[in-house]
């Protein structure tokens, strides 16, 4: 009711307050202890909760697939490919722009590519990535397990009743599982990883915006270590501010769905000017402006006239009808723009520099003068 609501208000709040301060205070450092523990404890966690529910279940996960169609009032329509993204011409388009959105954020997400300035030299980076991939690959194959654990020893009907709904899917599978103990284990992980993850956020942000535009589009390069390290500070302070006020107003979204809609934004803005500098000798500056501002732009246009923000029930403003792009992830639109863009950019501005190219290719393949 509104007395939860006004509670899950509060604690984002704090939270986010909680995280301002502790960038703050720790940066780079404090979050990359954070980063590190919660990695330990995610991993932990979901590994255990999955080997717990496919013990309940004589280790056959069809067993587990039983229970939840069975708990379910969708029946075994909740197996069959497609049940949400079949529907029509529409929502199948949807699901193509999402699957890009996934697939190719992940890799222009501007918190994960921070991480790779933290490492001594390129031979522990190509390591540390092989690792990653790794746990990512157990992380994503223990939340299949989870998922429809959830749905066979929790239900559908508890999970939709709970303030969180289906983001209270886990603590409610850990509740049923280990009691207060194991749920109190899970809500400290899902904290710690809140964190982490909005914690690298505002760093990144907060020291592009202090180095790239305040120290050198502004300042020109003619600017102190220490007023530049001022100027990040106010800007995480800015950023953690407008994080919790978002955050308040998408408080009833699924957590998943805009994830889903922050990869967009990477893919469009960061990968294309990524790929191009590495493969593409010909790219230039102007390619680079244009497709960075211009995937950024676009993609954070389709999702302000897309049915996320307006026009349905499950909108930030369902009494709102501003919508008029139909997809509700943007970016089978807006990556190909932006790879146009930072095309078309490069074609029409003279000055490329070949040698440079070639260093950088070396540099980025090889890692050759980065240790």
């Amino acid at each position: 009711g509104q007395q939860d609501g006004l509670g899950q208000s509060i604690t984002i709040a704090v939270v986010g307050l909680l995280m301002v301060v502790y960038v703050r205070i720790g940066g780079m450092r404090a979050t990359t202890w954070v980063q590190i523990i919660k990695f330990g404890l995610l991993i932990a966690g979901a590994v255990l909760m999955s080997v717990w529910v496919l013990g309940k279940y004589g280790f056959n996960f069809s067993d587990v697939l039983g229970a939840a169609v069975d708990q379910s009032p969708e029946g075994s329509k909740i197996l069959s490919p497609m049940g949400q993204y079949g529907k029509s011409t529409t929502t199948k388009l949807d699901f193509i722009s999402l699957s890009i959105a996934l697939v190719l954020g992940t890799a222009a997400l501007p918190h994960v590519l921070m991480r790779f300035y933290t490492v001594p030299s390129a031979k522990v980076t190509r390591r540390s990535v092989s690792s990653a991939v790794g746990m990512i690959g157990l992380f994503y194959l223990c939340s299949l397990v989870l998922g429809f654990g959830a749905a066979a020893l929790v239900g559908p009907e508890k999970i939709l009743a709970s303030p969180g709904k289906a983001n209270s899917a886990v603590p409610l599978l850990a509740y049923e599982l280990g009691g207060t103990l194991l749920l109190g284990f899970i809500s400290a992980v899902a904290f710690a990883t809140i964190l982490a993850v909005v914690a690298g956020l505002t760093i990144s942000a907060s020291a592009a915006i202090a180095h790239d535009v305040y120290a050198h589009a502004m300042k020109k390069g003619d600017v102190s270590v220490e007023k530049e390290l001022q100027v990040a500070r106010i800007t995480s302070v800015v950023i953690g501010v407008v994080a919790i006020a978002g955050s308040i107003l998408a408080k009833n979204q699924n957590v998943a769905f805009l994830v889903a809609l922050a990869f967009a934004v990477a893919a469009s803005a960061n990968l294309p000017t990524i790929l191009y500098s590495l493969f593409w000798k010909n790219f230039t500056t102007r390619g680079a402006v244009w497709s960075i501002y211009g995937g950024l732009a676009i993609s954070i246009g389709l999702i302000i006239f897309s049915p996320v923000v307006s026009g349905s029930p499950t909108s930030l403003f369902p009494d709102a009808h501003f919508a008029w792009f139909p997809l509700a992830n943007p970016g089978l639109v807006s990556v190909p723009i932006a790879f146009l863009l930072g095309w078309l950019g490069s074609v029409t501005e003279k000055g490329a520099d070949a040698a440079k190219f070639a260093e950088m290719e070396v540099r980025g393949l090889t890692g050759a003068g980065a240790e």
